[in-house]
């Protein structure tokens, strides 16, 4: 998700609410967005927007319908706060296979983008990213690269994390990939001084492997992924 645009003239908002999709497993409400207003994300116009999920894939047997109401923090109470979207919307399981990008407009001017694609006959694969051993603060963007068309050797690059880490700290996602398939993680580090950014990549084939650990040594941090292919949901 990218903040596309924003009601208020300011370097950063603090941005709290929830976006997520009831969908055909249980019902219940599975979050791409969950914040609080005592613990908002801090987020720049036209900047990655960090999910919290979703907590497993998004199963669509049927149409999905989209929930969120995302506001922004501006005072002490939550009355004086500005809503950048409320409602909700309808995903058809038609959609197309080919990521495409859809739009959440707000009455007050503020819009969310958020990219999208049909996976089928997809798995579902758990991503765990830790970082230990900190030594100084660092830059650190994570993508993750899988074949999502029907055009051979054609990736779709998925960003997962875009933000300085300073301390150690765990983020999850989920990732779903097509089968008979590789999934490639991308770590790029930034660093002062000349050299400019640091690339490293992790490929995972889904079909021979349930679980691999890996492991990235910078000079800044420790960094252990793990990717595990999850069960089918049904």
């Amino acid at each position: 998700m990218v903040l596309a645009k924003t009601p208020i003239n300011s370097g950063s908002i603090q941005l709290y609410g929830y976006m997520a999709a009831p969908d055909y497993v249980d019902g219940r409400l599975n979050y791409v967005f969950n914040h609080s207003r005592d613990n908002p994300a801090i987020v720049q116009q036209a900047s990655l927007i960090e999910m919290t999920g979703p907590k497993r894939g998004i199963v669509m047997l049927s149409d999905v319908l989209m929930e969120f109401d995302m506001r922004i923090k501006t005072g002490a109470k939550e009355e004086d706060d500005l809503q950048l979207i409320d409602g909700l919307t309808c995903l058809d399981k038609r959609m197309s296979s080919r990521p495409f990008t859809l739009r959440f407009n707000g009455t007050s001017g503020g819009a969310v983008d958020m990219c999208l694609a049909l996976i089928l006959e997809g798995m579902e694969v758990a991503v765990v990213v830790a970082i230990s051993e900190v030594q100084s603060a660092f830059h650190l963007s994570l993508s993750s690269f899988v074949s999502v068309t029907e055009k051979k050797g054609e990736c779709q690059e998925i960003q997962l994390f875009h933000d300085a880490v300073s301390d150690l700290c765990t983020k999850r996602f989920v990732v779903a990939v097509p089968m008979d398939t590789m999934m490639h993680l991308k770590f790029k580090v930034g660093k002062k001084g000349p050299g400019g950014d640091s690339r490293y990549l992790c490929s995972f084939d889904v079909n021979r492997h349930e679980c691999v650990d890996q492991q990235i040594k910078i000079e800044a941090a420790c960094i252990s992924v793990k990717m595990t292919v999850l069960p089918p949901l049904i």
